[in-house]
Parts: structure tokens; sequence; C-alpha cells
């Protein structure tokens, strides 16, 4: 069987930290190094990530079909990801986040899925973390719960079936030479928006469970509230931009936190009934899912009592991410 030309792509601003280990990972691929391309893109990063990409071209450099360094003038994700569309000479290219951990053979099952037909793929996506502390699991265990994290199918199923987006996708060149470039007006959600477009033209996207790659929760309760609120801020902002690209799930927390406020709000008028309705139907899904989730980590440490009220914050803080992500587009833009 022929082997493709894979090309990967990693888009990274001020990911010192971060990069040795992933790039440590790509080193370590059993698929061919002459049947690979890396394109390493800099999005004007004040650190040390230019260096560390240009130590690894001359490194490496020989020993693969190529290894480019490339900037990213537009610093914004999908500006990088237009970078590595306009460079890229394989017959698939991969997006790789700056924040992965990648398994041995992640390029080798890509290259299988493709060469079985497929035309997208991508796979299992589990959040990890370095350094484990309770603080640190306990965000964890919030990002890898359905209730705190995702109820996606493409983040954890273990059977092969087609999907709305995967983690980490892989696209054939046909699918990018016909869909064209990511949309820059998008923060976030461009991934959202391509993966429609891909769909729009007429493409399957084939999840595999046997694609695995992993992605760093982040490391602590503040950013983690940080990254959540930046998630729905630019689903409300997508809504304007691209809205056929968002589903209705997207838009859960922000359903919460209008049903939470009119309800308050209710009850300053000493109407406490739909409050409390609304207390207990999420009070009663917070903490049977918060259980199951305590009882699957071990060893137990008292600080995951605090689970439900962590759930509950990334929730609002979500919601209160789409509210300012819709405000904001009562401001003049230049779309």
């Amino acid at each position: 069987m022929a082997e493709l030309i894979l090309s990967v792509g990693i888009v990274a601003f001020n990911e010192e930290a971060c990069l040795p280990e992933l790039l440590s990972d790509l080193s370590a691929q059993d698929y061919p190094k002459k049947s690979t391309e890396i394109l390493l893109i800099d999005s004007l990063s004040s650190d040390q990530t230019p260096q560390i990409f240009q130590k690894f071209q001359v490194e490496y450099g020989a020993l693969y079909h190529d290894v480019k360094v490339l900037d990213n003038p537009g610093k914004i994700q999908a500006a990088g990801w237009n970078v590595a569309i306009k460079n890229f000479t394989g017959d698939a290219l991969i997006r790789v986040d700056a924040h992965a951990k990648l398994t041995k053979n992640f390029l080798s099952q890509n290259a299988r899925c493709l060469l079985s037909g497929e035309m997208m793929c991508g796979g299992k996506r589990p959040n990890i973390i370095k350094n484990p502390t309770a603080p640190k699991r306990l965000v964890l265990m919030a990002d890898n719960s359905m209730f705190g994290g995702s109820f996606m199918s493409y983040h954890s199923s273990d059977t092969k079936h087609y999907t709305d987006s995967v983690f980490h996708g892989c696209y054939r060149r046909e699918v990018i030479e016909k869909v064209g470039l990511f949309n820059e007006k998008l923060g976030r959600t461009e991934d959202n928006d391509y993966n429609y477009r891909v769909r729009a033209a007429g493409y399957k996207i084939a999840y595999d469970p046997n694609i695995v790659s992993y992605q760093y929760s982040r490391g602590s309760l503040s950013a983690s509230l940080r990254q959540k609120f930046g998630n729905g801020y630019w689903i409300g902002r997508t809504t304007a931009i691209s809205p056929k690209c968002i589903s209705l799930f997207h838009y859960v927390p922000f359903l919460f936190l209008l049903a939470l406020i009119f309800t308050v709000f209710l009850g300053l008028f000493g109407i406490w009934w739909p409050l409390l309705l609304l207390a207990v139907a999420y009070g009663a899904a917070d903490f049977l899912l918060s259980v199951l989730s305590v009882l699957s980590e071990k060893p137990f440490s008292p600080l995951f009592v605090a689970l439900p009220a962590l759930f509950l914050l990334l929730h609002v803080s979500y919601g209160v991410g789409t509210l300012c992500g819709f405000f904001s587009l009562l401001k003049r833009q230049k779309w």
C-alpha cells in the first residue's frame, strides 16, 4: 500500500512550556519521517517558541520530507492555519494543537483511516494534566466529564462513525482545495465553521477511535474559567458571522444563565417556585454526575466535594461569555 505524505501543522503563540514534549512526540512517531512534512508556525511569540521551532528544524529537518518554520503575522489561530494551508505540500494536512500530546501511532492511524477511503478523519481526545495536584485533578475531572466538557461523541466514543467535527482533524488535499481557507473573522470557533463547510461541500467526517491524542487541561480554576468564558464569547459572536456552524448544544449554558436570571427576577416579586424548580433539576443533574466523576477518580481527595460548585461556575462562565459575545455584536464592526 502506497504511503501518504502527511503534513502536520502546529500553530503556537508563547508555548515554550508545551512545545518540547509535543515535538518529542512527533519525532517518536512510527510513521516514516520521509513521508512526513512538519509546518511549525509562530504567531509573533515573545518567549522561546521561535527558537524551539528553529532548533527542531536544524536537528531533524534532514530526516523528514520537510520541516518548515513559518510566521503568522495575523497572530490568531485561523490566520495561522491559513499559513499552513498555503504552504503544505503533502497529500493531507493534520491540525495539531500546541497543548497536545500524541500517541506513538497518531500519524500512522490517520494515514490508515485515509487509505481506507475516508476524506477527513480524527479520533479520541481525552484531557490530561502535568504534575497532578488535587486542584488540577478537580479541573481535569470537570473537563473529562460530559457535564463539564462535552456530550459530543467525537471526544471519547469507542466506535467508528461519522460526526459533525473531530479534534485534530486530518484533511485530504482535495477537501482543503474545495473548502478553501479558514475564516479569519472567527476566534476559537474557526474549526466549527471549517468543519461545517467540509460537510456542506459533501464530505463526511470520520471519527476513528484508533486515532488518539490528548489535550492538556488548564492548570488552574481561573484559567479554566477564562477558557470557558472565551469559548462562550465566540459562540455569541459566531452567531452573526457563521450561524449555521453552531448547534443548539452550544447555547445550553447561555439558556441556563437566562433561566437563572429570569427565575431570580421572579423571586424578587415573591414568585419562587420557578427558581426552586430550576435549582432542583440542575442540582440533581449536577450532584449525580459529580458523584459519578468522583467515584471514577482515584485516589480520592476531600477537595473533590467542590466538583458540583465547579460545574456551576464553568456553566455560568460559559453562559456569561456567550452573553458578552452577543453584546459585542451591538458595536459597529467591519466584517
